[in-house]
């Protein structure tokens, strides 16, 4: 097949090996660490969770990191990025090990999140780094099969790394030991990253450009300038936007999920956990069916028409199956929901590599991260308003279908205009 050819061809390439050895145990680790932070908030025996508090720890851990996004797209522009990834995941692997000290000592709650939020900020920047390096190490034609496997491999190590800590706190019994197994992938991301050429994941040189103070001090006028870069490729911004409304989507069922996962499916904090592991690994098998299936779909009707396909997909499907609130059509939705939101995001990422210069693409993918995180924190948020405590809720099920399909219609009218790429 065409399709595994190329991917072995892509798997021959060693700079794609290595930045893909980055993500995959970078990510492996986010997963890890983020399962450590949910059962911490949501599943310890002397938590009572409710979805606000949920929505709040969202909040606490995600908002902070739209003021963070500008200054990252500017650093990552001048910053060399290999060097990004090797002391942020090191700074990261320190940072996951003053977490675990802090869950020992039965820190207070705003010192456990302002050690959560730092973690998370670094974040910010490998992730939009490890986006924005990915036409570096591959050619132009290849970069929708890049895309699949690069960030879908990286979902779905983040699923994996999840799973991982689901079944070490089941059987430690501890959040803390959960925490350091991050740490320790971390730190092997760090390593994994020294691999890779100092010069070759750019940004290019350029003489003329502002200094850093320079670029600092106007941060924000250098993300108006890479979203004004973006709006003047309108096929991008749309793909953009689209995705932002998918993202805001899954945010709220997520917060639904957990919900159920923790109050309605189950008598006890471990039945819970366990049911949350098995859609998060459920919906992790979505991820991989999209990896395989994109390429194919978005070469056979072009990326913004398998979006329509992915968002019209999820518009019949989630209200079909959700409306039940019952754990096995739930599972379904989890495969189904993973495998359209990473189908339009593998789309998404190519429209914004392709149509946007490499000395801006730092910012765009700031931005586009930005956007990421407003859009699920706001998702919680607006969860937190409509679920009941037992978090079933037939006018969030409804209302997330109506953005569906409003994304589809939105996608499939633009796609006519000649945006099909």
């Amino acid at each position: 097949m065409p399709v595994a050819r190329d991917l072995r061809m892509l798997l021959r390439l060693p700079d794609f090996r290595r930045l893909l050895a980055v993500r995959v145990l970078s990510q492996s680790a986010d997963g890890v660490y983020q399962v450590a932070l949910a059962t911490h908030v949501v599943f310890a025996p002397e938590n009572q969770a409710s979805a606000g508090a949920i929505a709040s720890a969202m909040a606490v851990l995600l908002l902070p990191y739209s003021l963070v996004g500008p200054f990252a797209g500017v650093l990552l522009d001048r910053w060399p990025r290999r060097q990004v990834f090797v002391y942020g995941n090191l700074l990261r692997s320190g940072l996951a090990c003053c977490t675990a000290l802090l869950i020992l000592g039965a820190a207070p709650s705003w010192l456990f999140y302002a050690s959560a939020l730092c973690v998370t900020a670094v974040n910010r920047f490998v992730l939009a780094g490890l986006s924005a390096v990915l036409p570096r190490v591959v050619e132009r034609k290849h970069l929708v099969l890049a895309n699949s496997l690069s960030p879908t491999a990286g979902t779905l190590a983040a699923t994996a790394g999840g799973g991982l800590a689901f079944l070490v706190r089941l059987l430690a019994a501890s959040d803390s030991a959960v925490v350091l197994l991050g740490a320790a992938l971390y730190l092997a991301s760090a390593l994994a990253a020294l691999s890779l050429a100092a010069g070759l994941l750019g940004p290019d040189r350029d003489d003329g450009r502002m200094s850093l103070r320079a670029a600092l001090a106007t941060a924000v006028g250098g993300l108006l300038d890479g979203l004004r870069h973006l709006l003047q490729h309108r096929v991008a911004s749309r793909a953009l936007a689209a995705m932002t409304v998918i993202r805001f989507c899954y945010g709220a069922l997520t917060v639904m999920v957990l919900m159920l996962c923790r109050y309605a499916w189950t008598d006890s904090e471990d039945d819970g956990l366990a049911l949350l592991g098995l859609a998060v690994v459920i919906s992790g098998a979505g991820f991989f069916a999209a990896a395989v299936l994109t390429p194919w779909a978005a070469g056979r009707l072009g990326r913004l028409r398998w979006m329509v396909v992915c968002a019209g997909t999820a518009a019949i499907l989630e209200p079909a199956l959700g409306l039940w609130f019952a754990p096995a059509p739930m599972l379904v939705a989890a495969f189904v929901l993973g495998l359209v939101t990473q189908g339009a995001k593998i789309a998404t990422d190519t429209v914004v590599q392709t149509a946007v210069d490499d000395v801006y693409r730092g910012r765009a993918f700031s931005f586009y991260d930005v956007l990421f995180n407003v859009a699920f924190v706001a998702a919680a948020a607006v969860a937190a308003l409509m679920l009941p405590p037992d978090g079933r809720s037939a006018v969030l099920v409804i209302g997330v279908a109506v953005l569906y399909a409003s994304s589809a219609l939105c996608l499939a009218h633009w796609s006519r205009g000649g945006d099909v790429l």
